[in-house]
């Protein structure tokens, strides 16, 4: 390709709007154009990138058997019906011109599901495995970082379906295996953690991360062992029991707290730490109101309280319903004396605790001296908090916790038979008997995958691709198309480059020099050739984009071999780490 005729319109201020490096650099670099919240057209470099992921992501899943498939954007409403999930908050929702409800698909089960269950009958007919790379579509409320949280993006689904938790198990695994050759292939650096399944569902799941300090997840690691999850479902341990944990609590009694509603104004005003504080949190509860208890310098983990209610939607409450329910503001609801109907869940680490500070569910006042168990019933203990630097590790319990920053990349689940159950998707085993098929489900974010590459591999100047992923392998910039000599040299490397299948970008315009080596670090690619002054002596400048100090100079004549070298290099060590993964 000749830059002269390539597409690629770049910027030079930083787009207001952009936080994310990944945003920033894709935006600047003409990777991507913003067309509105959290929707982008992908530009010819962009797209470049995106089909090299999605050509490893083929190439990795077809190794164990996968079948490409595609699937419609448009679902129809009884689909998602009929599996309980017409209601998530996500969905995009339309009408067709006979008033029939549609979705935009945010997810696919149902879909496959509909097709598998028309079609495969017997356990002859498994396992099987379809895949597709689709657009997908979900109205995130708050969309950010370009195209690390957007309203439209492509994802890989994968979807197994098998006779029994042997080939379920299996089928898992490789796909567990085919995902770290893709991310290894790519570049990445990934780490696989336990995870909470979200709207999808199911049980068993790990998250694929790339861990970078622009991510958007929290994950905890364990220093003692290889416990890794993201914050959402990371485990707490059962608390050990202080015998000074806290002095014998006297009597509650109320006290006026004026304009005190947070842990800071409240600690303050009362003199006592976050932890001898309690909050109280409202919630609904696949629409009905729960109190959720947690200590004051702790946040409560919304998925770990619906896991352990086995409830489908936990969201907090809104402020009219608050005040219903506790008879008070935002910031003064407490346990006792909550109405008899709203069940009270609480976090472990306040059973050993007493003499607590609660709201009083008043304004304006809150209530010392609370011991739960006293003054108050819980309905059920369990771990609902979100875990923390230097809580003990769930595992091992000898190493602690430490939290680091990640972007879910991908993401895999042992469904079971959550959608074969609803949709009557069943089999004949070989002595004649019905069951629900066995799923699992696969998502890996093609345009994800992108932008977390840009999060791991950039600097001041711009991208740093790997090889595998990059737009271009090679890129030649002619110093002066002036200079005959300067082109012709160029134009020949280009040639025979092409012709040997390397992927190469001739800079033939008529550029000054800066502009054109500015722009060659600002897109990224990893090879850079300079045919410049040096051509005086018969030599050329050779560089790795990220090695820009380590610049060699070659003859003219030794170039091709030279460059054919480097690039063959570059993929051979992204080929070797995948390569001692086998499927």
């Amino acid at each position: 390709m000749r830059a002269s005729r390539l597409f690629f319109p770049t910027l030079r201020e930083v787009p207001r709007d952009a936080e994310m490096i990944s945003h920033q650099l894709l935006l600047r670099g003409g990777f991507i154009r913003h067309l509105a919240a959290g929707v982008y057209s992908y530009l010819p470099l962009g797209w470049r990138v995106h089909e090299k992921i999605s050509r490893i992501v083929r190439e990795e899943v077809d190794a164990f058997g996968g079948q490409e498939v595609h699937m419609p954007v448009l679902v129809p409403r009884e689909l998602l019906d009929e599996t309980g999930r017409s209601s998530v908050p996500v969905l995009f929702a339309l009408k067709d011109r006979n008033e029939r409800d549609f979705f935009l698909g945010f997810t696919h089960e149902e879909v496959i599901t509909d097709i598998v269950r028309t079609s495969v009958s017997s356990w002859k007919q498994m396992p099987l495995y379809l895949y597709q790379i689709q657009t997908k579509e979900r109205d995130e409320p708050r969309p950010r970082g370009g195209l690390i949280r957007c309203r439209e993006f492509t994802m890989f689904d994968g979807y197994s379906f098998d006779a029994s938790e042997e080939d379920l198990d299996r089928v898992y695994w490789q796909n567990y295996r085919a995902y770290e050759r893709i991310f290894l292939r790519c570049g990445l650096q990934y780490l696989a953690v336990e995870a909470d399944p979200g709207a999808i569902g199911g049980g068993e799941n790990h998250e694929f991360m790339v861990l970078t300090e622009g991510g958007e997840d929290t994950v905890l690691l364990c220093s003692a062992c290889s416990y890794a999850a993201n914050a959402e479902r990371a485990e707490i341990p059962e608390p050990d029991r202080r015998d000074d944990e806290f002095e014998e609590s006297r009597a509650s009694e109320v006290v006026e707290t004026p304009g005190a509603y947070t842990v800071e104004q409240v600690t303050a005003f009362l003199n006592v730490t976050a932890d001898r504080l309690i909050k109280t949190i409202i919630c609904l509860v696949d629409g009905q109101p729960v109190a959720a208890l947690v200590r004051g310098d702790r946040e409560l983990n919304l998925p770990k309280l619906g896991r352990m209610l086995g409830a489908s939607q936990v969201m907090m409450a809104d402020a009219a319903t608050v005040e219903r329910v506790s008879g008070a503001p935002v910031g003064f609801a407490g346990p006792v004396g909550l109405a008899v109907d709203v069940p009270v869940y609480a976090d472990r680490e306040l059973r050993p605790g007493g003499s607590y500070v609660v709201g009083a569910n008043r304004v304006d006042a809150h209530r010392i001296h609370v011991t739960p168990g006293r003054d108050f019933a819980v309905t059920q203990w369990g771990d609902i908090r979100t875990a923390v630097d230097g809580d003990r590790c769930p595992r091992c319990r000898a190493g602690v916790l430490s939290t680091t920053r990640g972007i879910e990349v991908g993401h895999i689940f042992k469904l079971g038979t959550k959608y074969s159950k609803d949709m009557q998707a069943l089999f004949q085993d070989r002595t004649g008997h019905k069951h629900p098929i066995l799923m699992g489900c696969y998502g890996l974010g093609v345009s994800r995958t992108m932008a977390a590459a840009v999060e791991a591999y950039h600097d001041a100047d711009g991208i740093i691709w790997p090889i595998s992923i990059a737009p271009f392998e090679v890129i030649v910039l002619i110093a002066s198309v002036r200079d005959s000599l300067q082109v012709d040299v160029a134009e020949a490397l280009y040639r025979h480059l092409k012709q040997d299948g390397i992927d190469v970008l001739l800079d033939d315009r008529e550029e000054r020099a800066g502009v054109k080596f500015k722009e060659a670090d600002l897109i990224g690619v990893p090879v850079q050739v300079v045919v410049g002054n040096s051509l005086a002596e018969g030599k050329l400048e050779v560089r790795l984009r990220g090695k820009k100090d380590a610049a060699t100079m070659v003859s003219v004549d030794e170039a091709f071999q030279h460059v054919r070298h480097l690039v063959e290099s570059e993929h051979a060590r992204l080929q070797s780490a995948a390569g001692a993964i086998a499927l």
